[in-house]
C-alpha cells in the first residue's frame, strides 16, 4: 500500500525519466537479430526489458546489462539464435511476445512462448494468421491468446494481411521479422490502425541498424531481403509515457515542470499528450534538448486519443479537476491492455466521486466532489502512476500495489516524490 503525498503548493522542477520501454525492446530485439556488437545507453531497467532480455539470453545471445550505467551491450547473432529449442516466458510484456513470436518465426527452431494468466487473455490470434499466410507454422491457444508454439522453418512466401485494429504491436513484429528475413516481403494492412506512432518508431530503430522499411500509400509495408542488418551504437530517449505523469503534475497544481531529453523531434508520439494538455488550458514550451508543462486553469476537451492511447489514464485524472466535463474517444483496442483500461478505469474514477459514462471505445468525464478511496491497480502499471497525479490535489488516496510499477519505471514514486520536495 501506497499513501499518497497531498502536494500543499504547485509542483515544480526539472526531471529526466527512465529510457523508453518501447524503444528500449525494439532496439533489443534489431541488436540481437543484427552482425555485430551494439550499445544501447539509457536504456530502461524494468519488468517489461527483463524478460526481453532473459528470453534473449535463454536463446543464446550474449547481453551484458551494465545496470550502474544502464547500457546494454549485445553480441549479434547475425539473425539466427544460437539456441533452436526453448520454452520462453514472456510476463506480462505485450511487446516481448508479439516481437519475439514474429522475429522467431523468421528462423529455425522449435519454441513455445507464455507468460502470466493475464497474458493468457490477451489477443495474439491476428498475428498468428498473418505469420501462418508467409508460410510458418505457429499456433495459439483457442481462445485467440498465448501460449503461442511454433516449428519454425523461416519464410515461405513474400506476402500477408495483418489487422491494424487490435495492436499496433502486431505490425511492429512483423516489421521486425522482416527485418530478419532473406525475402522480399509485403504487409499489407487492413482496417484501421491503432496507436499509429509506435510504428514510425519501428521502422526509425530498424534504420540504426540498417534495415530499411518503407510505406505506400496503401498501406503496404514492404523490406527487401538482401539487406544486412549491423550493430550500432544508440541513445535511448527518455519514456514519453512516463513523462506524462510529471505533465500532468504540474497540470493538476498550477506548477511548471520540466522534462530534459526529449524534444519536439522526439520518436514517440506520447509526446502528443502534451497537445492535449494545451487544449485544456496548459502552457507548452519545446526546447533542443526538453519540453516544460505550466499549468493553467484546466478546461474538459473532447478528444481521439487512438494515437497516444498509452496516456488515456493519465487525461482522465487532470479531467477530474478540469471544468467541465472531458470526453475520450476511439480507443477500445486499451480493452486488452494488461487490465480493460476503460471499465476498470472509470470504476476508479467512480470511486474518487467522479461521474463517468462509459463507451464501447472510451468514456465520458464529469467532475463532482471528490473523496478519498484506496485505488485497484489491477497489476496494471499505469493505473497506479496516474492514481498518484490525483492524489496531489486529493486528500487520503491509497495505491493498492505500487509495485506493479515495476513493469515500465521501478523508480516512479521516488521520482514524483523527488519532484514534490523540490
Amino acid at each position: 500500500m501506497f499513501h499518497c503525498e497531498l502536494s500543499t503548493r504547485p509542483v515544480s522542477g526539472e526531471i529526466r525519466p527512465p529510457g523508453s520501454k518501447s524503444i528500449t525492446n525494439r532496439a533489443l530485439v534489431c541488436a540481437a537479430m543484427a552482425n555485430g556488437t551494439s550499445v544501447l545507453r539509457h536504456a530502461l531497467d524494468c519488468d517489461d526489458t527483463n524478460v526481453m532480455v532473459a528470453a534473449l539470453q535463454k536463446l543464446g545471445l550474449s547481453i551484458d546489462w551494465r545496470k550502474d550505467t544502464n547500457t546494454l551491450i549485445i553480441q549479434g547473432c547475425g539473425g539466427q539464435v544460437p539456441v533452436t529449442t526453448a520454452n520462453l516466458y514472456v510476463g506480462n510484456s505485450g511487446t516481448t511476445i508479439r516481437f519475439l513470436t514474429s522475429v522467431l518465426a523468421s528462423m529455425q527452431g522449435e519454441f513455445v512462448l507464455d507468460g502470466v494468466a493475464r497474458m493468457q487473455q490477451r489477443p495474439i490470434h491476428d498475428l498468428v494468421e498473418a505469420l501462418k499466410e508467409l508460410g510458418a507454422d505457429v499456433q495459439c491457444a483457442p481462445n485467440g491468446c498465448p501460449p503461442v508454439t511454433m516449428i519454425a522453418n523461416g519464410f515461405s512466401r513474400n506476402t500477408c494481411q495483418i489487422a491494424g485494429n487490435v495492436s499496433s504491436q502486431f505490425l511492429s513484429g512483423l516489421m521486425l521479422a522482416m527485418g530478419n528475413s532473406s525475402r522480399d516481403i509485403e504487409l499489407h494492412l487492413t482496417g484501421t490502425l491503432v496507436s499509429e506512432p509506435y510504428i514510425q518508431m519501428t521502422i526509425d530503430v530498424l534504420s540504426v541498424f540498417g534495415r530499411t522499411v518503407r510505406r505506400n500509400e496503401n498501406n503496404v509495408y514492404s523490406s527487401d531481403g538482401q539487406q544486412t542488418a549491423s550493430g550500432a551504437e544508440y541513445d535511448i530517449e527518455p519514456d514519453a509515457s512516463a513523462a506524462s505523469y510529471f505533465f500532468a503534475a504540474a497540470a493538476v497544481t498550477g506548477g511548471t515542470v520540466t522534462v530534459r531529453g526529449l524534444s519536439k523531434d522526439s520518436i514517440q508520439g506520447d509526446i502528443g499528450f502534451c497537445h492535449s494538455l494545451e487544449q485544456m488550458g496548459c502552457q507548452i514550451y519545446y526546447g533542443t534538448d526538453f519540453i516544460r508543462v505550466q499549468g493553467g486553469e484546466l478546461i474538459g476537451i473532447d478528444i481521439d486519443m487512438n494515437a497516444i492511447s498509452d496516456t488515456v489514464l493519465t487525461l482522465a485524472v487532470v479531467a477530474l479537476f478540469a471544468q467541465g466535463q472531458t470526453t475520450i474517444r476511439n480507443v477500445q483496442h486499451i480493452r486488452d491492455k494488461e487490465t480493460d483500461r476503460i471499465t476498470d478505469l472509470s470504476r476508479e474514477l467512480r470511486r474518487l466521486g467522479a461521474v463517468v459514462e462509459e463507451f464501447e471505445d472510451g468514456m465520458k468525464i464529469t467532475p463532482s466532489k471528490y473523496r478519498g478511496a484506496i485505488i485497484e491497480t489491477y497489476d496494471d502499471h499505469r493505473m497506479a502512476m496516474s492514481f498518484a497525479i490525483a492524489g496531489l490535489r486529493i486528500p487520503d488516496i491509497s495505491i493498492s500495489d505500487p509495485k506493479c510499477c515495476h513493469k515500465t519505471y521501478p523508480n516512479y514514486f521516488e521520482d514524483l516524490a523527488s519532484l514534490i520536495d523540490n
